[in-house]
């Protein structure tokens, strides 16, 4: 028999936030650490990409979005 994976046997990692790592203040004035909770989209990640909790990723999406309205972000990749 070869030896095959199944998607079932298999666990996938679970990613271990950035914002875990220390006492990290979640501010919209922080642009370089928001900046790695965006795709090359410009589009805010998702948890399972960030490795975030629920209230961590509803505090970094409202902050990624003050920092948006406050042009310290871009909304999308090239501004026409």
């Amino acid at each position: 028999m070869s030896q095959s994976y199944d998607r079932k046997d298999r666990k996938p990692r679970k990613r271990a936030s950035a914002l875990l790592a220390g006492n990290v203040e979640i501010n919209y004035k922080n642009v370089e650490l928001l900046t790695n909770f965006i795709t090359e989209r410009k589009k805010i990640a998702p948890r399972r990409m960030t490795g975030n909790t629920a209230s961590q990723q509803r505090q970094i999406s409202k902050e990624i979005k003050k920092a948006r309205y406050m042009a310290l972000l871009p909304y999308t990749v090239n501004h026409k």
